[in-house]
């Protein structure tokens, strides 16, 4: 007779050789790190041993658990506050709160909140030795409507800092004062810096005023080339670049100026910025494409003479010098003050939750952007069908004021669109009726332009001119690379 076989002792066997099968395939492909699906930022900081001590965002939360305010706005019409928070535990910003709020009248950020324990909000600077363009002195707070963005599709606001635009909270608590070894980071972005001091990010003194060399540590963005003897030891390139202003000095290495000639600038629309400082023998500076890829270390060797010891005091500063120096400007996302020197493994991991976030300047503003237009024809400089795919030629079309017709030209003369695409002479062409098409970002001169007191927007490459094709005027009309010619297909104005 056929022995029957229990159905329970089916089950169970079965169940045995799941779970067999499961630990196998658990010890063939161990789990990631938890920081790769649960683990922000700070988290990562904290879990490297060197715990952020500030961190401020107006986009997204930096730590998984945080579910507080991101940043506090007031209404011009009534002088009434509102708080924006995250959409959910670890999330992005709720920026329908600030919409509603500010639907029918001007908006200020007026406060950045600390998402740490230790409450280092930061509210708009009181000024400094250099006075603000607010009552008394003060510094103003940036306005909340000028920087639409995207993180991870959500929609949401980053920080615009104008000349002027400056928060700051003095004796910030657990900062990393004296030879403390400290680290900082930011997102910030190519398309909107100058050479003026400073776009700052990190600590400073208490007093707002200069009180010596190696009383600050923050990352400085922009072009500036200042410090010591910068008259006989010029800059190589036109910037940007990741600085770390030390007080007396924005500096590239320990002498001032960058000396590798592959360090002229950082191009990017959105860009991670980093500077970590021991104390006594040792600052490193870094920048990373916030949107993909690694961390390219610019320098990393002793401080500058007459810096070691650190002697850094408690303000944590955004948008102005450790003085209140007010003439720099900038695009600020997010960032943290680390207590520590944190290691390259963390920082690496630190930025591949960066490029995570997906940072886009599309389906918002192109941060600032203009529209191309053509002087005879009156037509915009258009992306046909708003594609974003590389190798897209340019053409002409009626000007509507959608993404796929704003342009950034940026301080490294690329025309930007979309936040990370950039007007290129088709292959590195040199040639008359070269395709003028859209790329990704890459800085080469292809990607680079001048557009001149004349009208003509020139290749910095070819010094060849943007044309409308056969003095075209219609939808459609390709856009190319031409000699230039004086004529009225090779006249633009950017508005």
């Amino acid at each position: 007779m056929k022995r029957q076989v229990s159905r329970r002792f089916i089950a169970t066997a079965s169940a045995t050789v799941a779970m067999i099968a499961a630990v196998v395939i658990a010890l063939i492909n161990p789990p990631a790190p938890a920081y790769a699906a649960t683990s922000l930022a700070c988290d990562i900081y904290a879990a490297g041993g060197t715990p952020c001590i500030g961190a401020h965002s107006t986009t997204r939360a930096l730590f998984a658990s945080y579910n507080g305010p991101l940043y506090q706005v007031q209404r011009t019409s009534d002088k009434a506050y509102a708080d924006v928070g995250v959409l959910a535990a670890g999330g992005y910003a709720n920026a329908a709160t600030q919409d509603s709020f500010c639907a029918s009248s001007a908006c200020t950020i007026t406060k950045i909140y600390d998402q740490t324990a230790n409450h280092n909000d930061m509210p708009i600077s009181w000024g400094g030795y250099w006075k603000g363009p607010g009552a008394n002195g003060a510094d103003i707070g940036a306005d909340a409507k000028a920087l639409p963005l995207t993180v991870a599709g959500h929609k949401a606001y980053g920080i615009k800092v104008n000349q002027g635009v400056g928060y700051r909270v003095d004796n910030a608590r657990n900062a990393p004062t004296g030879s403390h070894p400290a680290g900082v980071y930011m997102v910030t972005s190519s398309n909107y810096v100058n050479k003026y001091c400073c776009f700052d990010y990190g600590l400073g003194e208490n007093s707002h005023t200069d009180t010596g060399n190696a009383t600050m540590n923050a990352i400085e963005w922009g072009t500036a080339c200042w410090f010591g003897d910068w008259a006989n030891n010029p800059c190589v390139g036109a910037g940007p670049w990741v600085e770390a202003d030390l007080e007396n000095g924005m500096f590239h290495t320990n002498t001032g100026s960058n000396k590798d000639p592959n360090n002229s600038g950082v191009h990017f629309p959105f860009v991670t910025a980093v500077e970590k400082n021991n104390g006594t023998t040792n600052f490193t500076l870094k920048y990373g494409n916030a949107n993909s890829g690694g961390l390219t270390t610019t320098f990393s060797g002793p401080l500058p003479n007459g810096y070691s010891p650190m002697k850094v005091d408690s303000s944590l500063l955004l948008g102005t010098g450790g003085d209140n120096s007010v003439s720099g400007v900038g695009y600020f996302f997010e960032g943290a003050v680390i207590s520590g020197f944190p290691s390259d493994a963390t920082e690496n991991a630190v930025q591949a939750d960066i490029t995570a976030a997906a940072y886009s300047f599309s389906g918002g503003s192109s941060g600032g952007g203009q529209q191309i237009v053509g002087t005879q024809s009156g037509r915009c400089v258009d992306v046909p069908g708003a594609t974003t795919a590389n190798g897209t030629q340019v053409a002409l079309w009626d000007c509507n004021g959608q993404t796929n017709q704003s342009f950034t030209l940026t301080a490294g003369k690329q025309l930007q669109v979309y936040g990370n695409k950039c007007l290129d002479a088709s292959n590195r062409g040199t040639a008359n009726g070269t395709a003028v098409i859209i790329w990704d970002c890459n800085g080469q001169t292809n990607q680079q332009w001048n557009a001149n007191a004349d009208g003509t927007i020139t290749s910095v490459q070819s010094g060849l001119c943007l044309d409308a094709s056969a003095y075209g005027t219609a939808n459609g009309t390709k856009i190319q690379l031409w000699q230039c010619l004086n004529g009225a297909n090779q006249k633009w104005a950017l508005r």
